[in-house]
């Protein structure tokens, strides 16, 4: 398998399942306890590795969100919760799901092919991904497991935020054309909705393949024995949360 199959086999999956902890029961129920629902959580527990910047910040490296929106959120939470305590709760919540959902797996040999994707990463102009790359990994295979997923998430959609902006496409629209349905949920008007021209559909087009070519060094320095791991590793947990 080359760098480039593992990336088009890996990277779907990863955003498909690194976000499976975010709104579980016990992730609510953490947020709840911290005195914040769970959109709330969500926005603080992923944005909190920023520090306790102002909401302009936040919706810079979120993107894909309305501004007001999270300008609403993201200030009624920060007066309940500092940004960083929700981030390493939110981190935790996510080892709490992989305990609960992957402790008869063997994740050992997939989370250091995960880990070395990490390692490998360039965290520059990767904002979301740079903040929650600092945080310390669980040192059990399970929870480990599971943050190294939500850590690579972050990885491939900073890239993939930036190759958009390279790309010379706004987020708000790149959202509308791969998104139309979740547009009024991420705050948009959806009486008003951009104009998502051929032009702009080909630079999408330009941005996913941008935005392979930006995580590829990553994936790269794996082996033929750890890309089959990481790939097995996946296959796995996507099996343990079907």
């Amino acid at each position: 398998m080359t760098a480039e199959e593992t990336v088009a086999r890996a990277c779907p999956r990863i955003g498909d399942l690194g976000w499976a902890f975010y709104f579980a029961p016990a992730t609510l129920a953490r947020g709840k306890e911290l005195g914040l629902d769970g959109f709330r959580f969500y926005f603080l527990g992923r944005g909190g590795v920023l520090g306790d910047v102002d909401a302009a910040v936040a919706h810079a490296a979120f993107g894909y969100f309305a501004p007001a929106l999270v300008e609403r959120i993201w200030t009624s939470a920060r007066a309940h919760v500092a940004p960083v305590v929700a981030a390493r709760e939110y981190f935790e919540c996510a080892a709490a799901f992989g305990r609960a959902h992957f402790g008869t797996l063997d994740l050992d040999a997939f989370c250091a092919a995960a880990g070395a994707v990490n390692a490998a990463a360039d965290p520059v102009g990767l904002t979301l991904y740079s903040g929650i790359r600092a945080l310390s990994l669980a040192p059990d295979p399970p929870a480990r497991a599971m943050q190294l997923i939500a850590v690579l998430r972050e990885l491939r959609g900073s890239a993939h935020l930036l190759a958009v902006r390279a790309s010379g496409l706004d987020a708000r629209t790149a959202h509308f054309i791969r998104r139309p349905d979740d547009f009024a949920s991420f705050g948009w008007d959806p009486d008003d909705p951009p104009v998502a021209t051929d032009v702009e559909r080909a630079k999408l087009a330009a941005a996913d393949a941008l935005t392979d070519a930006l995580v590829l060094p990553a994936f790269a320095a794996l082996d033929d024995v750890a890309r089959d791991a990481l790939i097995a590793g996946i296959d796995a947990i996507a099996a343990a949360l079907s």
